[in-house]
């Protein structure tokens, strides 16, 4: 990771995603009336230990199901703003609401409706399968695709540059 970018990210006060095609690998799938969704344990581990960091986590979906509401809920979601217009526009009342810089924000999304979310972040990232426009634009593209722990890869990058990501496997190998 280059340093200007690290720098960057142990800053971070607000990470906001899109939903579909970031947290889940896009697919919409109708089981008669119900709508299923398919989220990566290894994503909300991540969002998890931004949350304890002192991070604020914003879900930004021009979409909306049960399926998110439940997993937002679940991880402890603050902000979560489903079907919604301009993402632009969202993501600047939750700056404004909360008073977290542009600077100190991440935006990650990965469909042309997400690129709006780029101008009011100050790192912009996406997973490595989103749109060619999108990863023009993006600071950071993680390996991992939607869905497959490209959240998870954006939570390590941050815990790591806020020097925390050691202290927290450290955890983990002392439970042992």
């Amino acid at each position: 990771m280059n340093p200007s970018l690290r720098a960057r990210l142990a800053t971070l006060r607000l990470v906001a995603l899109d939903v579909d095609g970031v947290l889940t690998d896009g697919s919409v799938v109708h089981d008669g009336e119900r709508e299923l969704q398919r989220f990566h344990v290894h994503d909300g581990a991540g969002l998890r230990w931004l949350g304890e960091a002192g991070v604020t986590i914003a879900w930004i979906s021009g979409r909306g199901s049960a399926a998110t509401e439940r997993r937002a809920r679940e991880l402890g979601v603050s902000e979560l703003h489903l079907r919604a217009g301009p993402k632009d526009g969202v993501l600047r009342e939750v700056q404004e609401r909360l008073d977290i810089a542009r600077e100190a924000t991440l935006a990650m999304g990965d469909d042309w409706p997400d690129l709006a979310m780029a101008d009011r972040a100050g790192v912009f990232a996406c997973p490595a399968d989103a749109r060619p426009e999108v990863r023009r634009r993006a600071a950071w593209i993680t390996r991992a695709r939607g869905g497959h722990g490209a959240v998870r890869e954006l939570a390590e990058g941050i815990l790591e540059a806020r020097g925390l990501l050691a202290d927290r496997l450290a955890r983990y190998e002392r439970d042992r």
